[in-house]
């Protein structure tokens, strides 16, 4: 049996900008570019200048050996191009765009976290005969994790306003990524 679940991560960055005016293809880790924010800003609120949209597609099948199942999975990180966006136009310099897509790397690699723990979680997980709930609930489990993890990063950072909590979590996912254990194949 084949089973497809595709689970939007929700990464919402709203950044607000201060009187003053002082974030691809399904795979591994990688850099994002102004590029890639393909979608049409959202006009209305006029307070958001970008929006990070990244899903986790999480196909299994299951084999049964002596009454455990084993689940054989491709677990893919999507950055969705179409969806995210940066208004171009509040933009206001070249420090301000690098400012802003160190926010939504780190929002990308919240979701990457995820992806990754998905990976090595369900292949040491042996599940029963109730699989199919068994491997909704583990993936419902740590999407929550990480839907809150992307909230707390919002809050501490003031969405990229707070520079030094901003500089705080970059070293963070610097050395989050670069200690990452190396995940079992997603397809055992």
């Amino acid at each position: 049996m084949k089973c497809n679940l595709v689970k939007a991560i929700g990464v919402v960055a709203f950044l607000f900008i201060f009187q003053l005016g002082v974030a691809q293809t399904p795979g591994s880790y990688h850099q994002l570019s102004a590029e890639e924010f393909a979608g049409m800003p959202e006009l209305s609120n006029g307070d958001i200048v970008a929006y990070t949209n990244c899903y986790i597609d999480f196909n299994y099948r299951a084999k049964s050996e002596k009454g455990v199942y084993r689940l054989t999975c491709d677990i893919k990180l999507v950055f969705n191009n179409d969806k995210s966006w940066i208004n171009k136009k509040r933009v206001t310099s070249r420090e301000m765009m690098n400012d802003i897509l160190d926010h939504e790397q780190g929002h990308y690699m919240i979701a990457y976290m995820e992806q990754q723990e998905l990976i090595r979680t369900v292949s040491k997980t042996r599940f029963d005969a109730n699989y199919q709930y068994e491997a909704n609930n583990l993936f419902d489990r740590v999407h929550e994790k990480y839907k809150q993890l992307s909230l707390d990063y919002d809050d501490d950072t003031a969405h990229m306003l707070n520079h030094q909590q901003q500089h705080s979590w970059d070293a963070w996912f610097k050395k989050r990524l670069e200690y990452m254990p190396q995940p079992e194949l997603a397809r055992n």
